[in-house]
Protein backbone atom coordinates (compact mmCIF):
# COMPACT_ATOMS: atom_id res chain seq x y z
CA UNK A 1 0.00 0.00 0.00
CA UNK A 2 2.44 2.56 -1.17
CA UNK A 3 5.89 2.92 -2.56
CA UNK A 4 9.09 1.70 -1.04
CA UNK A 5 10.88 4.56 0.69
CA UNK A 6 14.60 4.05 0.38
CA UNK A 7 17.75 6.08 0.56
CA UNK A 8 21.36 5.68 -0.47
CA UNK A 9 23.06 5.02 -3.77
CA UNK A 10 26.05 6.61 -5.46
CA UNK A 11 26.11 8.62 -8.65
CA UNK A 12 27.84 6.75 -11.42
CA UNK A 13 27.69 3.32 -9.79
CA UNK A 14 25.01 0.65 -9.74
CA UNK A 15 21.69 2.18 -8.71
CA UNK A 16 21.08 -0.25 -5.85
CA UNK A 17 19.13 2.25 -3.78
CA UNK A 18 16.85 3.60 -6.48
CA UNK A 19 18.15 7.15 -6.37
CA UNK A 20 18.00 7.70 -10.12
CA UNK A 21 14.70 8.90 -11.57
CA UNK A 22 12.40 5.98 -12.38
CA UNK A 23 14.70 3.41 -10.80
CA UNK A 24 13.93 1.34 -7.73
CA UNK A 25 15.75 -1.69 -6.31
CA UNK A 26 14.06 -5.05 -6.29
CA UNK A 27 12.47 -5.85 -2.90
CA UNK A 28 14.69 -7.77 -0.52
CA UNK A 29 13.70 -11.32 0.39
CA UNK A 30 11.98 -11.61 3.76
CA UNK A 31 14.64 -12.64 6.32
CA UNK A 32 14.03 -15.55 8.65
CA UNK A 33 14.35 -13.16 11.58
CA UNK A 34 11.08 -11.55 10.47
CA UNK A 35 9.29 -14.75 11.50
CA UNK A 36 10.82 -14.42 14.99
CA UNK A 37 9.69 -10.79 15.18
CA UNK A 38 6.16 -11.80 14.19
CA UNK A 39 6.12 -14.56 16.82
CA UNK A 40 7.32 -12.13 19.49
CA UNK A 41 4.51 -9.73 18.57
CA UNK A 42 2.08 -12.60 18.96
CA UNK A 43 3.53 -13.50 22.36
CA UNK A 44 3.10 -9.91 23.50
CA UNK A 45 -0.59 -9.94 22.61
CA UNK A 46 -1.38 -13.15 24.51
CA UNK A 47 -2.16 -11.10 27.62
CA UNK A 48 -1.63 -11.82 31.28
CA UNK A 49 -5.17 -12.40 32.59
CA UNK A 50 -6.99 -15.69 32.32
CA UNK A 51 -7.66 -19.00 33.99
CA UNK A 52 -5.56 -20.53 36.74
CA UNK A 53 -2.69 -22.53 35.34
CA UNK A 54 -1.35 -25.89 36.49
CA UNK A 55 1.81 -24.21 37.71
CA UNK A 56 0.80 -20.83 39.18
CA UNK A 57 2.44 -18.00 37.26
CA UNK A 58 2.64 -14.58 38.92
CA UNK A 59 0.98 -11.93 36.80
CA UNK A 60 4.05 -9.72 37.15
CA UNK A 61 6.17 -12.51 35.60
CA UNK A 62 3.74 -12.93 32.70
CA UNK A 63 3.71 -9.18 32.08
CA UNK A 64 7.52 -9.16 32.16
CA UNK A 65 7.60 -11.91 29.53
CA UNK A 66 5.03 -10.29 27.25
CA UNK A 67 6.52 -6.81 27.48
CA UNK A 68 10.02 -8.21 27.10
CA UNK A 69 8.84 -9.98 23.94
CA UNK A 70 7.67 -6.66 22.50
CA UNK A 71 10.94 -4.91 23.29
CA UNK A 72 12.85 -7.83 21.76
CA UNK A 73 10.62 -7.72 18.67
CA UNK A 74 11.29 -4.02 18.17
CA UNK A 75 15.05 -4.44 18.72
CA UNK A 76 15.27 -7.39 16.31
CA UNK A 77 13.18 -5.62 13.68
CA UNK A 78 15.48 -2.62 13.98
CA UNK A 79 18.54 -4.87 13.69
CA UNK A 80 17.36 -6.38 10.40
CA UNK A 81 16.27 -2.99 9.06
CA UNK A 82 19.03 -0.66 10.24
CA UNK A 83 18.61 1.65 7.25
CA UNK A 84 14.96 2.20 8.26
CA UNK A 85 13.62 1.22 4.86
CA UNK A 86 9.86 1.21 5.17
CA UNK A 87 6.83 1.06 2.93
CA UNK A 88 4.18 3.75 3.14
CA UNK A 89 1.09 2.09 4.63
CA UNK A 90 -2.25 3.76 5.29
CA UNK A 91 -2.96 1.08 7.90
CA UNK A 92 0.16 1.74 9.99
CA UNK A 93 -0.21 5.50 9.46
CA UNK A 94 -3.72 5.40 10.96
CA UNK A 95 -2.42 3.38 13.91
CA UNK A 96 0.28 6.00 14.39
CA UNK A 97 -2.38 8.72 14.42
CA UNK A 98 -4.30 6.67 17.01
CA UNK A 99 -1.39 7.29 19.36
CA UNK A 100 -2.31 11.00 19.49
CA UNK A 101 -5.65 10.68 21.36
CA UNK A 102 -4.15 7.82 23.39
CA UNK A 103 -1.32 10.00 24.69
CA UNK A 104 -3.51 13.09 25.19
CA UNK A 105 -6.10 11.18 27.24
CA UNK A 106 -3.50 9.20 29.18
CA UNK A 107 -1.35 12.22 30.07
CA UNK A 108 -3.79 13.44 32.74
CA UNK A 109 -3.05 10.24 34.72
CA UNK A 110 -6.70 9.77 35.74
CA UNK A 111 -6.32 6.07 35.05
CA UNK A 112 -2.84 5.90 36.60
CA UNK A 113 0.63 5.42 35.19
CA UNK A 114 -0.57 2.20 33.60
CA UNK A 115 -2.13 4.30 30.83
CA UNK A 116 1.23 5.77 29.82
CA UNK A 117 2.74 2.28 30.00
CA UNK A 118 0.07 1.04 27.59
CA UNK A 119 0.77 4.01 25.31
CA UNK A 120 4.45 3.03 25.24
CA UNK A 121 3.44 -0.54 24.46
CA UNK A 122 1.23 0.60 21.58
CA UNK A 123 4.00 2.86 20.25
CA UNK A 124 6.52 -0.02 20.24
CA UNK A 125 3.95 -2.28 18.58
CA UNK A 126 3.28 0.26 15.81
CA UNK A 127 6.99 1.00 15.44
CA UNK A 128 7.72 -2.69 14.92
CA UNK A 129 5.04 -2.87 12.23
CA UNK A 130 6.64 0.09 10.48
CA UNK A 131 9.99 -1.72 10.46
CA UNK A 132 8.41 -4.93 9.15
CA UNK A 133 6.47 -3.08 6.44
CA UNK A 134 9.59 -3.19 4.27
CA UNK A 135 8.76 -6.84 3.49
CA UNK A 136 5.02 -6.41 2.97
CA UNK A 137 4.72 -7.32 -0.69
CA UNK A 138 1.38 -9.09 -1.04
CA UNK A 139 2.92 -12.55 -0.67
CA UNK A 140 1.77 -15.30 1.70
CA UNK A 141 5.00 -15.31 3.73
CA UNK A 142 3.49 -13.74 6.84
CA UNK A 143 0.37 -15.92 6.54
CA UNK A 144 2.57 -18.95 7.12
CA UNK A 145 4.26 -17.21 10.07
CA UNK A 146 0.80 -16.42 11.48
CA UNK A 147 -0.41 -20.00 11.23
CA UNK A 148 2.75 -21.49 12.74
CA UNK A 149 2.72 -19.00 15.61
CA UNK A 150 -0.88 -19.62 16.69
CA UNK A 151 -0.64 -23.35 16.05
CA UNK A 152 2.21 -23.42 18.57
CA UNK A 153 -0.02 -21.57 21.06
CA UNK A 154 -2.82 -24.07 20.50
CA UNK A 155 -0.28 -26.86 20.96
CA UNK A 156 0.38 -25.60 24.49
CA UNK A 157 -3.39 -25.59 25.11
CA UNK A 158 -3.66 -29.19 23.91
CA UNK A 159 -0.75 -30.25 26.11
CA UNK A 160 -2.41 -28.63 29.12
CA UNK A 161 -5.66 -30.45 28.30
CA UNK A 162 -3.86 -33.80 28.21
CA UNK A 163 -1.88 -33.17 31.42
CA UNK A 164 -4.77 -31.84 33.49
CA UNK A 165 -8.26 -31.98 31.95
CA UNK A 166 -9.77 -30.53 35.14
CA UNK A 167 -7.56 -27.44 35.04
CA UNK A 168 -8.08 -27.06 31.30
CA UNK A 169 -11.88 -27.19 31.53
CA UNK A 170 -12.71 -25.69 34.95
CA UNK A 171 -16.21 -25.21 36.32
CA UNK A 172 -15.43 -21.50 36.79
CA UNK A 173 -15.69 -21.14 33.00
CA UNK A 174 -18.64 -23.50 32.65
CA UNK A 175 -16.50 -26.40 31.52
CA UNK A 176 -15.13 -24.45 28.55
CA UNK A 177 -11.54 -24.97 27.42
CA UNK A 178 -8.92 -22.59 28.85
CA UNK A 179 -5.15 -22.45 28.85
CA UNK A 180 -3.75 -24.64 31.61
CA UNK A 181 -0.09 -23.87 30.89
CA UNK A 182 -0.51 -20.19 29.94
CA UNK A 183 -3.51 -18.20 31.19
CA UNK A 184 -5.66 -18.11 28.05
CA UNK A 185 -9.42 -17.55 28.11
CA UNK A 186 -11.92 -19.51 25.95
CA UNK A 187 -12.49 -16.54 23.57
CA UNK A 188 -8.75 -16.28 22.98
CA UNK A 189 -8.39 -19.97 22.16
CA UNK A 190 -11.47 -19.83 19.96
CA UNK A 191 -10.08 -16.82 18.11
CA UNK A 192 -6.69 -18.42 17.42
CA UNK A 193 -8.37 -21.66 16.31
CA UNK A 194 -10.80 -19.92 13.97
CA UNK A 195 -8.14 -17.74 12.35
CA UNK A 196 -5.70 -20.53 11.51
CA UNK A 197 -8.53 -22.81 10.35
CA UNK A 198 -9.76 -20.16 7.95
CA UNK A 199 -6.30 -19.30 6.62
CA UNK A 200 -5.37 -22.98 6.19
CA UNK A 201 -8.58 -23.74 4.30
CA UNK A 202 -7.82 -20.89 1.92
CA UNK A 203 -4.26 -22.13 1.41
CA UNK A 204 -5.63 -25.57 0.53
CA UNK A 205 -8.02 -24.07 -2.00
CA UNK A 206 -5.14 -22.11 -3.50
CA UNK A 207 -2.98 -25.27 -3.57
CA UNK A 208 -0.30 -23.63 -1.45
CA UNK A 209 -0.31 -26.43 1.13
CA UNK A 210 -0.80 -30.18 0.80
CA UNK A 211 -3.91 -31.77 2.26
CA UNK A 212 -2.05 -33.89 4.83
CA UNK A 213 -0.44 -30.82 6.38
CA UNK A 214 -3.77 -29.03 6.29
CA UNK A 215 -5.50 -31.87 8.15
CA UNK A 216 -2.82 -31.74 10.85
CA UNK A 217 -3.66 -28.05 11.42
CA UNK A 218 -7.42 -27.99 10.83
CA UNK A 219 -8.68 -31.07 12.71
CA UNK A 220 -7.05 -30.36 16.13
CA UNK A 221 -7.98 -26.68 15.81
CA UNK A 222 -11.61 -27.59 15.12
CA UNK A 223 -11.67 -29.81 18.22
CA UNK A 224 -10.24 -27.03 20.39
CA UNK A 225 -12.69 -24.51 18.90
CA UNK A 226 -15.61 -26.82 19.74
CA UNK A 227 -14.36 -27.27 23.31
CA UNK A 228 -14.23 -23.51 23.86
CA UNK A 229 -17.94 -23.07 22.96
CA UNK A 230 -17.01 -19.66 21.54
CA UNK A 231 -19.90 -18.39 19.43
CA UNK A 232 -18.16 -15.24 18.20
CA UNK A 233 -15.16 -17.15 16.82
CA UNK A 234 -17.40 -19.77 15.19
CA UNK A 235 -19.62 -17.21 13.47
CA UNK A 236 -16.58 -15.15 12.47
CA UNK A 237 -14.99 -18.25 10.93
CA UNK A 238 -18.12 -19.17 8.95
CA UNK A 239 -18.90 -15.65 7.72
CA UNK A 240 -15.25 -14.84 6.99
CA UNK A 241 -14.77 -18.03 4.98
CA UNK A 242 -18.02 -17.47 3.10
CA UNK A 243 -16.89 -14.00 2.02
CA UNK A 244 -13.32 -15.07 1.25
CA UNK A 245 -14.33 -18.13 -0.78
CA UNK A 246 -17.03 -16.08 -2.48
CA UNK A 247 -14.29 -13.77 -3.74
CA UNK A 248 -12.62 -16.79 -5.40
CA UNK A 249 -15.71 -18.50 -6.83
CA UNK A 250 -15.44 -16.88 -10.26
CA UNK A 251 -11.76 -17.73 -10.70
CA UNK A 252 -11.25 -21.02 -8.82
CA UNK A 253 -12.94 -24.34 -9.54
CA UNK A 254 -11.71 -25.67 -6.18
CA UNK A 255 -13.43 -22.76 -4.41
CA UNK A 256 -16.69 -23.49 -6.26
CA UNK A 257 -16.58 -27.17 -5.28
CA UNK A 258 -15.75 -26.37 -1.67
CA UNK A 259 -18.51 -23.80 -1.48
CA UNK A 260 -21.08 -26.23 -2.89
CA UNK A 261 -20.08 -29.04 -0.51
CA UNK A 262 -20.06 -26.67 2.46
CA UNK A 263 -23.58 -25.49 1.71
CA UNK A 264 -24.78 -29.10 1.36
CA UNK A 265 -23.16 -30.16 4.65
CA UNK A 266 -24.55 -27.09 6.41
CA UNK A 267 -28.09 -27.90 5.25
CA UNK A 268 -27.78 -31.54 6.35
CA UNK A 269 -26.35 -30.53 9.74
CA UNK A 270 -29.07 -27.93 10.26
CA UNK A 271 -31.76 -30.52 9.59
CA UNK A 272 -30.28 -33.55 11.32
CA UNK A 273 -28.49 -31.98 14.27
CA UNK A 274 -30.58 -28.88 14.95
CA UNK A 275 -31.16 -29.65 18.64
CA UNK A 276 -27.50 -30.48 19.32
CA UNK A 277 -26.31 -27.33 17.53
CA UNK A 278 -28.81 -25.22 19.47
CA UNK A 279 -27.66 -26.70 22.77
CA UNK A 280 -24.01 -26.04 21.89
CA UNK A 281 -24.81 -22.50 20.81
CA UNK A 282 -26.83 -21.61 23.93
CA UNK A 283 -24.22 -23.16 26.29
CA UNK A 284 -26.97 -23.85 28.85
CA UNK A 285 -27.94 -20.18 29.10
CA UNK A 286 -31.48 -18.89 29.34
CA UNK A 287 -33.04 -17.01 26.45
CA UNK A 288 -32.94 -13.77 28.50
CA UNK A 289 -29.24 -14.16 29.24
CA UNK A 290 -28.56 -14.99 25.60
CA UNK A 291 -30.53 -11.99 24.32
CA UNK A 292 -28.50 -9.67 26.58
CA UNK A 293 -25.26 -11.16 25.16
CA UNK A 294 -24.31 -12.78 28.48
CA UNK A 295 -24.89 -9.53 30.35
CA UNK A 296 -22.77 -7.41 28.00
CA UNK A 297 -25.70 -5.20 26.99
CA UNK A 298 -26.17 -4.03 30.58
CA UNK A 299 -22.54 -2.89 30.78
CA UNK A 300 -22.85 -1.13 27.41
CA UNK A 301 -25.98 0.74 28.46
CA UNK A 302 -24.33 1.91 31.70
CA UNK A 303 -21.20 2.98 29.81
CA UNK A 304 -23.14 5.07 27.31
CA UNK A 305 -25.25 6.66 30.06
CA UNK A 306 -22.22 7.74 32.12
CA UNK A 307 -21.57 11.53 32.08
CA UNK A 308 -18.51 12.73 30.17
CA UNK A 309 -16.88 16.08 29.56
CA UNK A 310 -16.30 17.34 26.02
CA UNK A 311 -12.60 16.46 26.25
CA UNK A 312 -13.44 12.92 27.41
CA UNK A 313 -15.88 12.51 24.56
CA UNK A 314 -13.28 13.59 22.01
CA UNK A 315 -10.10 12.02 23.43
CA UNK A 316 -11.36 9.43 25.93
CA UNK A 317 -10.13 8.78 29.43
CA UNK A 318 -6.84 7.03 28.71
CA UNK A 319 -5.78 3.49 27.87
CA UNK A 320 -7.00 1.09 30.53
CA UNK A 321 -7.91 -2.55 30.97
CA UNK A 322 -10.99 -2.39 28.72
CA UNK A 323 -13.43 -2.45 31.64
CA UNK A 324 -16.19 -0.24 33.00
CA UNK A 325 -17.27 -0.35 36.62
CA UNK A 326 -15.08 -3.39 37.17
CA UNK A 327 -16.79 -5.36 34.37
CA UNK A 328 -15.29 -6.09 30.95
CA UNK A 329 -16.63 -3.95 28.13
CA UNK A 330 -16.29 -6.71 25.50
CA UNK A 331 -16.91 -4.37 22.58
CA UNK A 332 -14.07 -2.82 20.62
CA UNK A 333 -15.99 0.28 19.59
CA UNK A 334 -17.20 1.13 23.08
CA UNK A 335 -13.77 0.34 24.54
CA UNK A 336 -12.14 2.71 22.05
CA UNK A 337 -14.80 5.35 22.77
CA UNK A 338 -14.09 5.05 26.50
CA UNK A 339 -10.31 5.16 26.21
CA UNK A 340 -9.62 7.19 23.03
CA UNK A 341 -12.90 9.04 22.47
CA UNK A 342 -14.71 9.81 19.25
CA UNK A 343 -11.40 10.61 17.53
CA UNK A 344 -10.17 7.11 18.31
CA UNK A 345 -13.42 5.57 17.07
CA UNK A 346 -13.11 7.53 13.80
CA UNK A 347 -9.52 6.34 13.28
CA UNK A 348 -10.38 2.70 13.99
CA UNK A 349 -13.35 2.92 11.63
CA UNK A 350 -11.01 4.39 9.00
CA UNK A 351 -8.66 1.41 9.46
CA UNK A 352 -11.46 -1.07 8.72
CA UNK A 353 -12.84 1.05 5.88
CA UNK A 354 -9.45 1.52 4.19
CA UNK A 355 -8.52 -2.17 4.38
CA UNK A 356 -11.97 -3.24 3.23
CA UNK A 357 -11.99 -0.73 0.37
CA UNK A 358 -8.54 -1.76 -0.85
CA UNK A 359 -9.53 -5.45 -0.67
CA UNK A 360 -12.59 -4.78 -2.83
CA UNK A 361 -10.50 -2.94 -5.42
CA UNK A 362 -7.88 -5.68 -5.76
CA UNK A 363 -8.35 -8.32 -8.48
CA UNK A 364 -9.34 -11.83 -7.28
CA UNK A 365 -6.40 -13.70 -5.79
CA UNK A 366 -5.52 -15.93 -2.87
CA UNK A 367 -3.82 -13.13 -0.85
CA UNK A 368 -6.91 -10.96 -1.37
CA UNK A 369 -9.16 -13.79 -0.15
CA UNK A 370 -7.02 -14.23 2.99
CA UNK A 371 -7.20 -10.49 3.63
CA UNK A 372 -10.99 -10.49 3.20
CA UNK A 373 -11.27 -13.35 5.69
CA UNK A 374 -9.18 -11.53 8.29
CA UNK A 375 -10.92 -8.18 7.86
CA UNK A 376 -14.41 -9.69 8.06
CA UNK A 377 -13.46 -11.86 11.05
CA UNK A 378 -12.09 -8.87 12.97
CA UNK A 379 -15.08 -6.72 12.03
CA UNK A 380 -17.50 -9.34 13.35
CA UNK A 381 -15.51 -10.01 16.51
CA UNK A 382 -15.30 -6.30 17.30
CA UNK A 383 -18.95 -6.38 18.42
CA UNK A 384 -18.35 -8.74 21.34
CA UNK A 385 -14.58 -8.50 21.86
CA UNK A 386 -12.30 -5.56 22.72
CA UNK A 387 -8.84 -4.86 21.34
CA UNK A 388 -8.94 -2.67 18.23
CA UNK A 389 -7.60 0.38 20.06
CA UNK A 390 -4.55 -1.23 21.64
CA UNK A 391 -1.82 -3.77 20.86
CA UNK A 392 -3.84 -6.96 20.45
CA UNK A 393 -4.23 -10.06 18.27
CA UNK A 394 -6.92 -8.23 16.32
CA UNK A 395 -4.50 -5.51 15.25
CA UNK A 396 -2.01 -8.24 14.33
CA UNK A 397 -4.67 -9.90 12.14
CA UNK A 398 -5.30 -6.58 10.43
CA UNK A 399 -1.55 -6.02 10.00
CA UNK A 400 -1.41 -9.37 8.22
CA UNK A 401 -4.29 -8.26 6.00
CA UNK A 402 -2.41 -5.03 5.20
CA UNK A 403 0.68 -7.03 4.21
CA UNK A 404 -1.45 -9.17 1.89
CA UNK A 405 -2.98 -6.12 0.20
CA UNK A 406 0.36 -4.35 -0.33
CA UNK A 407 1.42 -3.93 -3.94
CA UNK A 408 4.79 -5.59 -4.67
CA UNK A 409 7.57 -3.07 -5.15
CA UNK A 410 8.55 -4.07 -8.67
CA UNK A 411 11.95 -3.02 -9.83
CA UNK A 412 12.01 -0.47 -12.61
CA UNK A 413 15.14 -0.89 -14.66
CA UNK A 414 16.80 1.99 -16.43
CA UNK A 415 16.88 1.73 -20.22
CA UNK A 416 20.14 0.49 -21.63
CA UNK A 417 22.32 3.22 -23.06
CA UNK A 418 22.31 3.35 -26.82
CA UNK A 419 25.24 1.64 -28.49
CA UNK A 420 27.83 4.10 -29.85
CA UNK A 421 27.69 4.68 -33.59
CA UNK A 422 30.38 3.10 -35.64
CA UNK A 423 32.43 5.70 -37.42
CA UNK A 424 32.31 5.02 -41.14
CA UNK A 425 35.47 5.97 -43.07
CA UNK A 426 35.06 8.69 -45.70
CA UNK A 427 36.12 6.40 -48.50
CA UNK A 428 33.39 3.96 -47.53
CA UNK A 429 30.68 6.64 -47.58
CA UNK A 430 31.44 7.52 -51.22
CA UNK A 431 31.23 3.94 -52.37
CA UNK A 432 28.14 3.12 -54.33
Amino acid sequence: MGGDLRRGGLLGGPDTAGTRPGAEPPPAATPKAAAIVWALLGLNTLGSAGAKTIVPLPRSLIQLVTMGALVAAFALALAINLRLRIRASAFVLLLTLLLVPSVISSANLEVGFGALFRCTRLALFVGTLWLLSRWWDGSLTFVRHHIRMYFAVLGSVAVGLVISPGAAMPELYGGRLVGALWPLTPPQIGQYSAVIIGLTVLLVLGRRIDRASAVVVIVPSLVLLALTHTRTATLGLLVGLALAIGSLVLTSAAARRFFAWTVLIAVVAAVGFASALQAWFLRGQSQENFSSLTGRAKVWDALLAAPRSTAEQLFGMGLGDKSFGGLPIDNSWLAVYTEQGLIGVSLVAAVIAVLGGVALLRPPSLPRACAIFLISYVAMSSYTEAGLGDASPYLLHLALAASLLAVPAAATHLPKPAAPRRRVPRWARNRK
